[in-house]
Protein backbone atom coordinates (compact mmCIF):
# COMPACT_ATOMS: atom_id res chain seq x y z
CA UNK A 1 0.00 0.00 0.00
CA UNK A 2 1.23 3.50 -0.69
CA UNK A 3 -1.04 4.99 1.73
CA UNK A 4 0.98 8.43 3.49
CA UNK A 5 1.46 7.92 7.05
CA UNK A 6 -0.84 9.48 9.13
CA UNK A 7 -3.16 10.92 6.23
CA UNK A 8 -6.43 11.02 7.38
CA UNK A 9 -8.78 8.36 5.43
CA UNK A 10 -9.89 9.04 1.87
CA UNK A 11 -13.06 7.36 2.60
CA UNK A 12 -15.07 7.32 5.76
CA UNK A 13 -18.45 4.97 6.50
CA UNK A 14 -20.21 5.09 9.89
CA UNK A 15 -23.27 3.53 11.04
CA UNK A 16 -24.44 3.43 7.46
CA UNK A 17 -28.00 1.91 7.08
CA UNK A 18 -29.94 1.43 4.02
CA UNK A 19 -33.68 -0.31 3.68
CA UNK A 20 -35.43 -0.43 0.36
CA UNK A 21 -39.25 -0.11 1.90
CA UNK A 22 -39.05 -2.58 4.74
CA UNK A 23 -35.74 -4.67 3.51
CA UNK A 24 -32.80 -3.86 5.71
CA UNK A 25 -29.78 -4.41 3.65
CA UNK A 26 -27.17 -1.87 5.47
CA UNK A 27 -27.35 -2.38 9.06
CA UNK A 28 -24.40 0.03 10.07
CA UNK A 29 -21.57 -0.19 8.58
CA UNK A 30 -18.13 1.53 9.42
CA UNK A 31 -15.12 1.65 7.33
CA UNK A 32 -12.38 3.57 6.87
CA UNK A 33 -10.06 3.48 3.15
CA UNK A 34 -7.11 4.95 3.68
CA UNK A 35 -5.24 6.79 0.78
CA UNK A 36 -3.85 4.65 -1.81
CA UNK A 37 -5.45 1.45 -0.48
CA UNK A 38 -7.35 -1.37 -2.01
CA UNK A 39 -9.88 -3.47 0.14
CA UNK A 40 -11.26 -5.93 -1.53
CA UNK A 41 -14.89 -6.62 -0.30
CA UNK A 42 -16.60 -10.38 -0.40
CA UNK A 43 -19.10 -12.05 0.71
CA UNK A 44 -22.15 -13.94 -0.67
CA UNK A 45 -25.08 -12.43 -2.65
CA UNK A 46 -27.50 -10.25 -0.94
CA UNK A 47 -25.06 -9.09 1.89
CA UNK A 48 -25.18 -5.48 0.81
CA UNK A 49 -21.40 -5.18 -0.92
CA UNK A 50 -22.80 -3.49 -4.27
CA UNK A 51 -25.76 -1.52 -2.41
CA UNK A 52 -22.59 -0.35 0.18
CA UNK A 53 -20.50 0.56 -2.74
CA UNK A 54 -23.25 2.18 -4.93
CA UNK A 55 -23.61 3.83 -1.49
CA UNK A 56 -20.50 5.65 -1.49
CA UNK A 57 -20.87 7.51 -4.78
CA UNK A 58 -24.27 8.29 -3.61
CA UNK A 59 -26.22 5.94 -6.17
CA UNK A 60 -28.41 4.92 -3.67
CA UNK A 61 -28.89 7.09 -0.79
CA UNK A 62 -28.70 6.34 2.60
CA UNK A 63 -31.05 6.11 5.35
CA UNK A 64 -28.85 6.79 8.25
CA UNK A 65 -25.02 7.37 8.96
CA UNK A 66 -23.00 9.67 7.24
CA UNK A 67 -20.03 8.56 4.18
CA UNK A 68 -17.10 11.16 3.57
CA UNK A 69 -15.26 10.32 0.70
CA UNK A 70 -11.94 13.25 0.79
CA UNK A 71 -13.08 14.94 3.91
CA UNK A 72 -16.36 15.46 2.42
CA UNK A 73 -19.66 14.26 3.21
CA UNK A 74 -21.36 12.52 -0.36
CA UNK A 75 -24.69 13.14 -0.75
CA UNK A 76 -25.83 15.38 2.34
CA UNK A 77 -25.48 17.73 5.03
CA UNK A 78 -25.68 17.59 7.83
CA UNK A 79 -28.19 19.82 9.34
CA UNK A 80 -28.78 20.14 13.23
CA UNK A 81 -28.02 16.75 13.31
CA UNK A 82 -30.38 15.37 10.89
CA UNK A 83 -29.42 14.60 6.82
CA UNK A 84 -30.40 17.08 4.35
CA UNK A 85 -29.79 15.60 0.69
CA UNK A 86 -27.93 18.05 -1.39
CA UNK A 87 -28.79 19.34 -4.99
CA UNK A 88 -28.62 17.27 -8.23
CA UNK A 89 -25.79 19.57 -9.37
CA UNK A 90 -23.25 19.51 -5.95
CA UNK A 91 -24.34 15.67 -6.08
CA UNK A 92 -22.47 15.87 -9.46
CA UNK A 93 -19.57 17.69 -8.16
CA UNK A 94 -18.71 15.66 -5.70
CA UNK A 95 -18.99 12.60 -7.89
CA UNK A 96 -15.85 13.88 -10.13
CA UNK A 97 -13.71 12.53 -7.49
CA UNK A 98 -15.11 9.43 -8.03
CA UNK A 99 -14.83 6.96 -11.20
CA UNK A 100 -17.06 3.56 -10.81
CA UNK A 101 -16.85 0.37 -12.70
CA UNK A 102 -19.84 -2.23 -13.10
CA UNK A 103 -20.45 -5.48 -14.00
CA UNK A 104 -22.20 -4.27 -17.14
CA UNK A 105 -20.01 -2.41 -19.44
CA UNK A 106 -22.58 0.41 -19.82
CA UNK A 107 -20.55 1.65 -23.53
CA UNK A 108 -22.44 4.01 -25.71
CA UNK A 109 -22.55 1.48 -28.75
CA UNK A 110 -22.51 4.34 -30.89
CA UNK A 111 -19.38 5.44 -30.11
CA UNK A 112 -15.70 4.29 -30.40
CA UNK A 113 -13.85 3.30 -27.86
CA UNK A 114 -12.09 6.41 -27.78
CA UNK A 115 -15.10 8.83 -28.26
CA UNK A 116 -16.51 6.99 -25.23
CA UNK A 117 -13.28 7.88 -23.13
CA UNK A 118 -13.62 11.71 -24.40
CA UNK A 119 -17.44 11.62 -23.19
CA UNK A 120 -16.87 12.85 -19.53
CA UNK A 121 -13.78 15.00 -19.81
CA UNK A 122 -15.37 17.23 -22.57
CA UNK A 123 -18.96 17.27 -21.97
CA UNK A 124 -18.75 17.55 -17.78
CA UNK A 125 -15.65 18.46 -16.74
CA UNK A 126 -15.27 21.02 -20.15
CA UNK A 127 -11.97 19.70 -20.67
CA UNK A 128 -10.45 20.44 -24.61
CA UNK A 129 -11.18 17.90 -27.58
CA UNK A 130 -7.55 17.84 -27.96
CA UNK A 131 -6.40 17.60 -24.41
CA UNK A 132 -9.27 15.08 -23.87
CA UNK A 133 -8.11 12.43 -26.72
CA UNK A 134 -4.39 12.93 -25.58
CA UNK A 135 -5.69 11.57 -21.97
CA UNK A 136 -7.75 8.94 -23.63
CA UNK A 137 -5.08 7.47 -25.85
CA UNK A 138 -2.27 7.45 -22.96
CA UNK A 139 -5.10 5.75 -20.71
CA UNK A 140 -5.97 3.26 -23.25
CA UNK A 141 -2.78 2.57 -23.71
CA UNK A 142 -2.52 1.93 -20.07
CA UNK A 143 -4.86 -1.00 -20.19
CA UNK A 144 -3.68 -2.24 -23.53
CA UNK A 145 -6.55 -0.80 -26.10
CA UNK A 146 -4.02 2.15 -27.97
CA UNK A 147 -4.68 -0.31 -31.25
CA UNK A 148 -8.69 -0.42 -30.83
CA UNK A 149 -9.16 3.14 -30.26
CA UNK A 150 -11.08 3.90 -33.41
CA UNK A 151 -13.42 0.27 -32.61
CA UNK A 152 -16.75 0.26 -31.51
CA UNK A 153 -18.11 -2.01 -28.86
CA UNK A 154 -19.66 -4.59 -30.61
CA UNK A 155 -16.37 -4.92 -32.45
CA UNK A 156 -14.80 -5.69 -28.81
CA UNK A 157 -14.64 -8.48 -26.47
CA UNK A 158 -16.24 -8.31 -23.54
CA UNK A 159 -12.95 -8.08 -21.68
CA UNK A 160 -11.94 -5.32 -23.93
CA UNK A 161 -14.70 -3.58 -23.28
CA UNK A 162 -14.61 -3.32 -19.72
CA UNK A 163 -11.19 -2.17 -19.87
CA UNK A 164 -12.59 0.48 -22.11
CA UNK A 165 -15.00 0.85 -19.13
CA UNK A 166 -12.18 0.93 -17.18
CA UNK A 167 -9.98 3.62 -19.06
CA UNK A 168 -13.79 6.02 -19.21
CA UNK A 169 -13.78 5.98 -15.11
CA UNK A 170 -10.11 6.67 -14.86
CA UNK A 171 -10.38 9.89 -17.61
CA UNK A 172 -12.32 12.12 -15.00
CA UNK A 173 -8.88 11.38 -12.60
CA UNK A 174 -10.71 10.51 -9.78
CA UNK A 175 -9.29 10.30 -6.16
CA UNK A 176 -11.00 7.00 -5.67
CA UNK A 177 -12.25 3.97 -7.74
CA UNK A 178 -14.91 2.01 -6.83
CA UNK A 179 -15.27 -1.83 -8.89
CA UNK A 180 -18.76 -3.65 -8.05
CA UNK A 181 -17.85 -7.23 -9.57
CA UNK A 182 -16.47 -6.31 -12.39
CA UNK A 183 -15.87 -9.68 -13.80
CA UNK A 184 -18.94 -11.27 -13.40
CA UNK A 185 -20.23 -10.61 -16.79
CA UNK A 186 -17.29 -12.20 -18.14
CA UNK A 187 -16.55 -15.29 -20.06
CA UNK A 188 -13.89 -17.05 -17.79
CA UNK A 189 -11.16 -16.77 -20.22
CA UNK A 190 -11.48 -12.90 -20.51
CA UNK A 191 -11.37 -12.67 -16.52
CA UNK A 192 -7.57 -12.82 -16.48
CA UNK A 193 -6.90 -9.25 -18.72
CA UNK A 194 -9.50 -7.18 -16.62
CA UNK A 195 -7.82 -8.16 -13.08
CA UNK A 196 -4.63 -7.60 -14.78
CA UNK A 197 -5.55 -4.54 -15.50
CA UNK A 198 -6.73 -3.68 -11.91
CA UNK A 199 -3.08 -4.68 -10.34
CA UNK A 200 -1.55 -2.18 -12.59
CA UNK A 201 -3.77 0.10 -10.76
CA UNK A 202 -3.52 -1.35 -7.59
CA UNK A 203 0.85 -1.01 -7.64
CA UNK A 204 0.20 2.63 -8.84
CA UNK A 205 -0.98 3.55 -5.73
CA UNK A 206 -5.19 4.26 -6.98
CA UNK A 207 -7.40 3.82 -3.87
CA UNK A 208 -9.83 1.31 -4.78
CA UNK A 209 -12.56 -0.61 -3.32
CA UNK A 210 -13.54 -3.81 -4.92
CA UNK A 211 -16.70 -5.83 -4.65
CA UNK A 212 -15.14 -9.48 -6.08
CA UNK A 213 -15.85 -13.16 -5.87
CA UNK A 214 -11.93 -13.59 -7.57
CA UNK A 215 -10.08 -14.79 -4.09
CA UNK A 216 -7.00 -14.55 -6.36
CA UNK A 217 -7.18 -11.07 -7.03
CA UNK A 218 -8.25 -10.72 -3.33
CA UNK A 219 -5.11 -12.48 -2.20
CA UNK A 220 -3.10 -10.95 -4.65
CA UNK A 221 -4.09 -7.21 -4.97
CA UNK A 222 -5.53 -6.38 -1.66
CA UNK A 223 -4.08 -4.87 1.36
CA UNK A 224 -7.54 -5.26 3.51
CA UNK A 225 -10.06 -7.61 2.82
CA UNK A 226 -14.13 -7.01 4.57
CA UNK A 227 -16.16 -10.01 4.97
CA UNK A 228 -19.94 -8.60 4.28
CA UNK A 229 -22.76 -11.22 5.66
CA UNK A 230 -26.29 -9.68 6.56
CA UNK A 231 -25.72 -6.15 5.80
CA UNK A 232 -22.87 -6.11 8.11
CA UNK A 233 -19.19 -6.16 8.18
CA UNK A 234 -18.14 -9.59 9.95
CA UNK A 235 -14.84 -10.07 9.74
CA UNK A 236 -11.72 -7.77 8.11
CA UNK A 237 -8.10 -8.11 8.17
CA UNK A 238 -5.10 -8.55 5.66
CA UNK A 239 -5.96 -10.73 2.88
CA UNK A 240 -3.52 -13.91 4.32
CA UNK A 241 -5.15 -13.67 7.43
CA UNK A 242 -9.02 -13.22 6.31
CA UNK A 243 -8.49 -15.31 3.37
CA UNK A 244 -5.77 -17.70 5.00
CA UNK A 245 -6.81 -17.87 8.53
CA UNK A 246 -10.17 -16.95 9.09
CA UNK A 247 -11.88 -16.33 12.50
CA UNK A 248 -15.37 -16.20 11.68
CA UNK A 249 -17.96 -19.21 11.36
CA UNK A 250 -19.24 -17.44 8.43
CA UNK A 251 -16.04 -16.62 6.91
CA UNK A 252 -14.62 -19.66 6.90
CA UNK A 253 -18.52 -21.54 5.38
CA UNK A 254 -18.06 -18.73 2.43
CA UNK A 255 -14.65 -19.33 1.53
CA UNK A 256 -14.74 -23.06 1.81
CA UNK A 257 -16.46 -22.91 -1.62
CA UNK A 258 -13.51 -21.15 -3.28
CA UNK A 259 -10.34 -22.96 -1.53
Amino acid sequence: MNAPINMPPLVQARNVHKSFESLEVLKGIDLDVAPGEVVVILGPSGSGKSTFLRCINHLESINRGSIEVDGEQIGYRLNKGRLVRLSNHAIALQRRKIGMVFQQFNLYPHMTALQNVIEAPIGIHGESRRQATENAMALLDRVGLSAKADNYPRQLSGGQQQRVAIARALAIKPKLMLFDEPTSALDPELVGEVLATMRDLAKQGLTMIVVTHEIGFAREAADRVVFMDGGKVVEQGKPEDVIGNPQHPRTRSFLSRFI
